[in-house]
């Protein structure tokens, strides 16, 4: 076998383009395979934590955040209100919130690491419609025993101004406590445990 007229520089530069340009394409091909592995920007925001600012939420009033989806109710309760939730502890299923779920760190009775600042997912446990605020007291439409809360409209479901569910209500449970921390005085950070941080 004679190599004569063979350019032996010429193949080994075309083996050497060729390979190149091989692990190239691999290196292309690999790229979006392994990122397609994490969590796109959208599916990390979904699930991120939420900063609110609560420092100019009036007394009695309530602001509404959104996280992971799902609407939180952010409001600052007065000494009245808190005093009415006293009054009503045995008309309440829950009223220590013993089966609702809630992280270990919030007050049972008043549902919150600060008695003055309730934070609720705002969906009902019944079928996850959203309650409607209703913090007057003893409206007509429902009654005069009524000292504020939250009416589910979809199926009447009641519940107190600290997400607590009445009894014989279509809802089974109180309004879910989702996981909060304080970064400071008006900050709050939805999503972050922290028992957990």
């Amino acid at each position: 076998m004679s190599n004569d007229g063979v350019n032996v520089g010429r193949r080994r530069f075309l083996v050497a383009a060729t390979s190149v340009v091989g692990a190239a394409g691999a290196v292309g091909a690999a790229v979006p395979f392994v990122g397609s592995w994490f969590p796109s920007a959208k599916a990390k925001a979904a699930g991120a934590p939420v900063k609110v600012n609560v420092g100019k939420i009036e007394p009695g009033q309530q602001i509404v955040a959104e996280w992971r989806g799902k609407p939180v109710f952010i409001m600052h309760r007065t000494d009245e209100i808190l005093a009415n939730l006293a009054k009503i502890e045995g008309a309440v299923a829950d009223p220590e919130s013993k089966v609702s779920d809630q992280p270990t760190y919030v007050d049972p009775k008043v549902r919150s690491i600060k008695p003055g600042l309730l934070v609720l997912e705002g969906l009902c446990t019944h079928l996850g419609c959203s309650p409607s605020f209703r913090p007057e007291v003893a409206p007509a439409d429902l009654g005069a025993e009524w000292v504020g809360g939250y009416f589910c409209p979809c199926h009447g479901s009641r519940y107190d101004l600290a997400g607590r569910v009445y009894k014989a209500q279509p809802a089974p449970l109180n309004l879910p406590v989702p996981p909060h921390s304080y970064e400071s005085d008006d900050v709050i950070i939805i999503g972050v445990d922290p028992e957990k941080a």
